[in-house]
């Protein structure tokens, strides 16, 4: 089973971590194109690209301007620790011990408008581009054009390494958009999280983002490799919910909270 996950636009570069070894992420040389076209913008041209504030869009042609081929201690973070947002909230690694880590930087792939992929201890410079971003690029419009089957291929040549092949999604439909699915060659499962609210349940996008985290999380400490060992998934109050659910998309609810 391999997981994707979206990135966040919170990152924690402040809190230290200590890891045995860290990665470097499959892309650089990609990455680096696009950080080329991103030095030429303006705080303003970014403002305007992203819907950034000027404080915000400062910020960001200063992180574009100091980006280096040369990833180190220094200037980088691994990935999994670097994001910071409710997805990771919700996975939570500094909980985590070193073999579900481990588990980790084999199974899941972190979708990114940037770096491509990248594997939980990849490290990873600061940034902000969101796959969505209208970039206008060599390769096209956008960053779906920039990144073509890229991305696909990569995770295409990991899928066929495993025995019984499984996409799970756990990204956004943003950043899963990358991803040329029918060639990947395998079922694809995207999970549906609702939660109670006013007698209904619903999609509740930041409980949902959590939850997407939180499965992640369930996955890599129980070392899930069949989709089926999924319903078990009861983190946060959250069950497996059958009548609503198909193969392809598992529904968990969680009652509303009083």
């Amino acid at each position: 089973m391999l997981i994707v996950l979206s990135p966040a636009k919170s990152l924690d570069y402040k809190t230290p971590v200590k890891v045995k070894t860290s990665t470097l992420p499959e892309f650089v040389s990609e990455s680096a194109k696009l950080i080329g076209d991103l030095k030429k913008l303006s705080p303003q041209d970014v403002a305007k690209l992203m819907g950034l504030s000027d404080q915000l869009a400062v910020l960001n042609v200063g992180r574009y301007r100091d980006w280096s081929k040369k990833f180190t201690e220094a200037n980088s973070k691994p990935a999994i620790y670097a994001f910071d947002g409710d997805v990771y909230d919700g996975f939570d690694v500094k909980t985590l011990n070193a073999k579900a880590v481990d588990f980790a930087q084999d199974h899941i792939r972190i979708l990114s408008g940037l770096y491509g992929a990248l594997r939980p201890l990849d490290l990873m410079q600061a940034y902000r581009l969101e796959m969505g971003t209208t970039f206008q690029n060599a390769r096209g419009k956008d960053l779906y054009a920039f990144w073509g089957s890229r991305v696909s291929d990569s995770l295409k040549k990991i899928l066929e390494k495993q025995k019984k092949p499984v996409l799970l999604n756990l990204a956004s439909e943003e950043y899963f958009k990358v991803l040329q699915s029918k060639d990947l060659g395998c079922p694809i499962i995207s999970p549906v999280f609702q939660d109670g609210k006013d007698g209904k349940y619903k999609i509740i996008s930041f409980y949902a983002k959590r939850a997407r985290g939180l499965m992640a999380r369930y996955v890599v400490e129980n070392r899930i490799t069949d989709p089926a060992d999924l319903k078990g998934f009861n983190l946060d109050g959250y069950k497996y919910f059958a009548a609503e659910s198909k193969l392809e998309k598992p529904v968990f609810r969680r009652a509303e909270r009083k």
